[in-house]
């Protein structure tokens, strides 16, 4: 967690942008987020990972579309008016994370965040940094260096 800062009271806080999933809120660190986009459809691409959806041009820049929901093994939602692209950088390459909608820029403490459970075979631990407790409800923070690996044909498209 590279976003990490101290705020007045001393407390360690970790910037961060909530999102949604279907009905789950997910968020990573605004400091892999480059920008966020609204929703435009991407142009497919012959034989890729079904979580691709293609690629889309970001300022001359060809960049692939990743169904989020698709890739956490989630049922993909329809794309609506409030859909957005989370363009990020993961291992050095920008990509356009699909979510149903952005819900939030907060900061968090970091006593806010809780490992996630140790239940054997329900949660993908590499995906998942951890749970952050918040009064709207609990965040799942992705992970997005493991969720994407080096060799990753997604990241490489």
């Amino acid at each position: 967690m590279s976003g990490l800062s101290t705020n007045l009271n001393g407390q360690t806080t970790l910037d961060i942008i909530a999102f949604q999933l279907g009905e789950q809120t997910f968020c990573i660190e605004t400091t892999s987020v480059r920008e966020i986009r609204g929703w435009a459809a991407s142009t497919p691409l012959p034989h890729t990972s079904a979580e691709v959806l293609g690629v889309i041009n970001l300022r001359g820049t060809i960049i692939p579309t990743i169904d989020l929901a698709r890739k956490l093994g989630m049922r993909s939602g329809e794309t609506t008016e409030r859909s957005a692209i989370v363009v990020v950088e993961v291992h050095g390459k920008p990509m356009g994370l699909v979510v149903d909608r952005v819900t939030d820029m907060i900061s968090v403490t970091a006593d806010q965040l809780q490992p996630p459970p140790d239940i054997i075979g329900s949660i993908d631990r590499s995906c998942c940094e951890g749970i952050i407790t918040h009064p709207s409800g609990m965040i799942c923070f992705l992970h997005l260096t493991n969720m994407f690996a080096t060799g990753d044909e997604t990241i490489a498209a």
